[in-house]
């Protein structure tokens, strides 16, 4: 049965996507723990993060390091932090979190209210900025 993320992937359930390539997917996270909170996925579903291949974790880090990029140009943040927990879907990711302060929470749980709007503004703007 696909994942929630193969069905955002696949257009089933809609999403803020980021950027997307042959092999790698990023969106906003629903439950974002700050503006900008955004996932990183592979396309291909591999539940554990640690069972992808050498290749393919290269290949997903790269990705998401296109994508930080893209949200510290457009987002300006003091950096971009990266969590890679992995418990809520059976399907490998990582969370990009722009840090805006240095005393911000950096754990999943401590969500941030951001509009449906304003999701739509930030992903548009960082959608600009990414570049693979």
């Amino acid at each position: 049965m696909a994942t929630i993320f193969t069905k955002i992937i696949n257009g089933t359930i809609p999403s803020h996507k980021i950027a997307e390539d042959e092999h790698h997917f990023s969106f906003f996270d629903i439950n974002p723990i700050a503006e900008g909170h955004t996932l990183v996925v592979p396309k291909k579903e591999t539940d554990y993060f640690f069972d992808l291949s050498e290749q393919e974790m290269h290949g997903m880090m790269d990705f998401a390091k296109k994508v930080a990029a893209g949200i510290d140009e457009a987002l300006e943040p003091l950096r971009t932090g990266i969590i890679v927990q992995g418990l809520e879907v059976p399907h490998a990711h990582v969370h990009l979190v722009p840090l805006y302060t240095q005393t911000q929470p950096m754990a999943l749980g401590h969500n941030v209210k951001v509009s449906e709007e304003r999701m739509k503004e930030l992903a548009q703007k960082i959608s600009k900025t990414v570049q693979l």
